[in-house]
């Protein structure tokens, strides 16, 4: 193929790229930025009016991808073509692209997205932020929106009810410190995102600080709701001191609740305001300032006409003010431990680490925080504890449960050479094992860092929540500064109080707390138990995308099937079962091969001791010949019966055809020149692969498997898992094509397999489903993780999808219903500010409440 632009020739890794995007080949080295002035001198102001161009900037970008200089070559001339590039030069060595061009020409994301073009990558970063001082959606949009517009980068996502800020950005025009100082002048802090437990602490200390604000405001704003009762002509035999009657003492408990518990939202007012902007804290600082100045206002009139003997009480809003600041905290006490909750699956994953782990150091045993533990470190793990990090067993031999990670509930046993897991529990014999992988690098890190990050991303449905949260606040000002005027001057003319009350109820009904919340804390909560049925989605996006999933496509060995072969059938002639297969695996247990290893496990499960042979012989192409329980057998193929004269009946051949035809492997016996009997051996299906391919025929989701295995196993395969559809002897980069035709058909197609084979075709796949139990470059390439292997997984994720979907829609619609039908209430005169309060509160704890249902979902 020709780049047209270029003028090049396409590579296969451009080609790839149109299909899919590629992975993310990330180097953290910092490029250097600087400002290139052309010389000017002998010019005449004239043409230095009109070259405005004459100041260039330079920039380094790190790319990746290149495997030779012609690469390096073919990105200069990309490159230079562009308009308003001057020079361009790429160092094949160092990887580095220099690039002199005209800021008012191009730009660097055009720069990048060219390299992308010609096949290539630009290194970025990405930084993980907690944001500190946030109190609504309002807050999180404007974040979003300051960082995205900064130079250099690339992708901004802060997620509200988790309170973090996933930034991805370009070294070479920004930095971490730059984001910070700009999120800082909007009001709010940003730090560099903790572990988990840190983050547990800050949450709980935060929340320790709410509870006391809100004690202390509980308690000053007691008095005066008690004061209000006094109003209702239905209460009216509840006992009323005096005293709280008394303008001046209601303005004592007001003014710390307005301008200590309370001082917070002004100062995010304030902030909002200064960066011309509005969020929560403006609808709160607006409606309870109206009410305590107002009520101060008519404070001070009454003592004024006191002094003048004129001594009427007047009605105050103290309580108004109060008890919605009250109201408001109350909520936000509530919405964060809520929030709390809904990150539970981390804490859970969190807590099967192990603290400690035992070393072997200097020739000593060592007890050492398992962050110390380090690649290659010999590792002690005594019966009952937990494996500390990921390894291979060196020396000893144990049984191992590994349900935490592959949902099997049967122990493993372990020997030296067998890998094991971190976090898995050693049952019953002492382990020796090397550490391979560490800290960040073992599985159970990944699954953390997998669900951290379907967490904090956002599905596309919450575009509709966060436009409509941008411009909710001024809307709402609008409107309640309208109903005031409606109210002053039309509807009770001169009734300042009133109107000012139910301007003030319109303002605290409104805010968009609720709606912020609908899409992420049903995320959180979904893709929270979604991980604990084993089910890792790394996104929200494809939490939404795999709702509408119509056809799935299977791999069949590993995916399937077991992935291993496993002996099926045992038929001896004139001999006893348990003695014929006693003679086949003392024969079969010195050779490697799998199939002869099917048949020593087989016997194994039968019960069976090992004998040893006294003589062993493999014979490729044939078989093996060997001596074991004082007989001569000979164990293979229909050639190597040939080659010993073995006698063998028609029957005998027309059964191992019909094995054949059902996909197995058949081996021939023959005992001292006798023919004694036939096994065969096959890859089996799963257990559980034909309840999954019935489960999703009943949801209407049509199956099909591609394998590359020939096209009578894999029809036998298929018949017994229940699937009608087969593509065979298809290689890997046919699958691919399969889903491309497949989704050229107008389905929504999700690829299922286990193998680097599977890669591509997952790459496509409008949701590629990783087992888990596979290789690391299908996981990589996933979507979707499904870690026990067991295809019922495919079942819970479409439920898991659907089940989420329809929260969100649930808490969108209650969200933006509540608003609908609360603002008009509040217009007419029908609401109470303090009423308006609890509402809105309640609004935000209903939606989170709902959210966390999604926790009580079956897998």
């Amino acid at each position: 193929m020709m780049d047209e632009e270029a003028g090049t020739e396409t590579t296969p890794q451009e080609s790839l790229r149109e299909e899919k995007v590629s992975p993310d080949n990330v180097s953290h080295e910092k490029v250097i930025h600087e400002n290139v002035t052309h010389d000017n001198i002998n010019r005449d102001p004239s043409a230095q009016t009109a070259n405005k161009a004459a100041e260039f900037k330079k920039v380094t970008m790190q790319i990746t991808g290149m495997t030779c200089a012609a690469c390096a070559a073919r990105i200069e001339k990309g490159l230079g073509k562009m308009g308003g590039v001057k020079e361009v030069n790429v160092n094949f060595a160092m990887e580095r692209a220099s690039v002199t061009y005209d800021p008012a020409e191009i730009k660097v994301p055009q720069l990048e997205e060219k390299v992308e073009k010609l096949g290539y990558g630009t290194a970025k970063e990405t930084a993980d932020l907690q944001l500190i001082g946030m109190y609504c959606a309002a807050c999180a949009n404007r974040i979003e929106k300051t960082i995205s517009k900064l130079p250099g980068v690339t992708s901004s996502n802060v997620n509200y009810a988790l309170e973090t800020a996933r930034v991805e950005f370009n070294p070479a025009e920004v930095t971490i410190a730059d984001i910070q100082q700009r999120v800082e002048k909007l009001g709010y802090q940003a730090i560099p995102k903790q572990e988990p437990g840190k983050e547990a602490e800050h949450r709980e200390r935060a929340i320790a600080r709410q509870k006391l604000k809100l004690g202390l405001s509980i308690l000053l704003s007691l008095p005066l709701l008690w004061g209000m009762v006094s109003h209702f002509a239905f209460l009216s035999w509840i006992w009323m001191p005096d005293v709280l009657m008394n303008p001046w003492v209601q303005l004592a408990f007001a003014t710390p609740v307005q301008f200590v518990v309370g001082a917070q939202f002004y100062v995010g007012a304030y902030k909002a305001l200064r960066n011309g902007s509005a969020n929560m804290d403006v609808l709160v600082a607006l409606g309870t300032s109206a009410a305590y100045f107002y009520s101060l206002y008519l404070t001070l009139d009454w003592a004024a006409g006191a002094n003048d003997g004129m001594h009427h009480t007047p009605s105050l809003y103290f309580e108004t003010s109060a008890v919605l600041i009250t109201l408001v905290l109350l909520g936000k006490l509530l919405e964060a431990l809520a929030k709390g909750r809904s990150s539970e699956a981390i804490k859970t994953l969190m807590g099967l680490r192990a603290k400690t782990a035992i070393v072997i150091r200097d020739g000593e045993e060592l007890s050492v925080p398992v962050e110390q533990v380090i690649k290659g470190d010999l590792v002690v793990v005594r019966p009952g504890d937990k494996i500390p990090v990921d390894g291979e067993v060196v020396e000893g031999a144990s049984a191992v449960d590994e349900s935490m990670l592959t949902g099997e509930s049967l122990p493993v046993d372990k020997r030296p050479g067998d890998p094991v897991i971190g976090a898995t529990v050693n049952k019953n014999g002492s382990l020796k094992i090397r550490a391979s992988k560490v800290g960040q690098e073992t599985a159970l890190s990944q699954i953390i860092r997998i669900v951290e990050e379907a967490q904090g991303s956002k599905a596309p449905i919450q575009r509709i929540a966060d436009v409509i949260s941008g411009i909710f606040v001024p809307i709402v000002v609008g409107i309640a500064i309208l109903t005031f005027l409606v109210w002053y001057f039309l509807v009770a003319p001169g009734d300042f109080a009133h109107a000012l009350e139910i301007g003030i109820a319109v303002l605290v009904i409104a805010c968009p707390c609720a709606l912020g919340l609908a899409t992420p804390t049903s995320i959180m909560a979904g893709s929270g138990r979604a991980a604990e049925f084993g089910v890792l989605f790394k996104g929200g996006e494809y939490l939404e995308l795999t709702q509408n999933i119509d056809t799935v496509v299977l791999d069949k060995t590993g995916t399937v099937t077991q992935g291993k072969p496993s002996l099926t059938d045992v038929e001896p002639f004139n001999v006893n079962e348990q003695q014929f297969l006693g003679w086949m695996a003392a024969a079969e247990r010195n050779s490697e091969h799998p199939l002869a290893e099917a048949i020593v496990a087989g016997a194994k499960e039968r019960g069976i001791s090992l004998g040893q042979s006294d003589a062993f012989e493999a014979l490729p192409g044939y078989g093996i010949e060997a001596e074991a329980g004082g007989r001569k057998l000979a164990i293979g193929t229909r050639k190597l019966m040939h080659k010993h004269g073995i006698l063998i009946s028609d029957n005998v051949y027309k059964r191992m055809t019909e094995l054949e035809q059902a996909g197995k492997t058949v081996m021939l016996a023959a005992a001292d020149g006798q023919y004694a009997g036939l096994v065969a051996v096959a890859d089996t299906i799963k257990p559980t692969s034909a309840s999954a391919v019935a489960g999703l025929k009943a949801l209407g989701i049509e199956t099909i498997m591609v394998t590359g295995d020939n096209e009578r196993t894999a029809k036998a395969i298929a018949a017994g898992a229940g699937i009608d559809r087969v593509f065979a002897e298809v290689l890997p980069e046919g699958k691919a094509v399969i889903i491309r035709r497949l989704q050229q058909e107008g389905r929504k197609v999700a690829m299922v397999g286990d193998g680097i084979n599977d890669a591509p075709a997952l790459a496509v796949a409008d949701i590629g489903m990783a087992i888990g139990t596979g290789t690391d470059v299908a996981i990589e390439a996933a979507d979707i993780t499904l870690m026990h292997g067991d295809l019922n997984h495919i079942l819970a994720a479409i439920s898991v999808s659907r089940k989420t979907m329809r929260n969100i829609r649930q808490n969108l619609f209650w969200a933006l219903g509540y608003n609908a039908i609360g603002i008009p209430i509040a217009a007419f005169g029908l609401l109470a500010p303090w009423v308006a309060g609890a509402a809105m509160a309640l609004s935000s704890v209903s939606v989170v409440a709902n959210s966390l249902r999604l926790q009580r979902m079956k897998g």
